[in-house]
């Protein structure tokens, strides 16, 4: 059974940091490209940042190149999303994606359950 379980989200004030973290199983962690989405109420869910399976390729979203830092520990079956500098524009649902490779090199796509992020004073 594929498991993305999400957990660091909640209410944070503007200027502060958190740090989301994906803890997945199920599948070969290792040889997964793994990416966070979000998406905010009344917008698109929009792909935050990403990475390739051994942490060195990574992309983010415009609005958070500087701020956010996505990594992997896969040692740790883990990927995680560090957070600096929030706004309220970053409140939204944060959900955490896998891209699976398997036995005959298809790649498969899971998704974890989401978590509140809230950028307010």
């Amino acid at each position: 059974q594929v498991q993305l379980v999400e957990s660091g989200g909640g209410l944070v004030q503007p200027g502060g940091s958190l740090r989301l973290s994906c803890a997945a199983s199920g599948f070969t962690f290792s040889s997964a490209a793994m990416s966070w989405y979000r998406q905010a109420p009344g917008k698109e869910r929009e792909l935050v940042a990403a990475t390739g399976s051994a942490g060195g390729s990574t992309n983010y979203a415009d609005s958070v190149k500087g701020r956010f830092t996505i990594s992997r520990d896969n040692a740790k079956n883990t990927v995680y999303l560090q957070m600096n500098s929030l706004k309220p524009e970053d409140t939204a649902v944060y959900v955490c994606k896998a891209g699976a490779v398997s036995f005959s090199g298809l790649r498969r796509y899971y998704w974890g359950q989401g978590t509140q992020v809230t950028v307010s004073s």
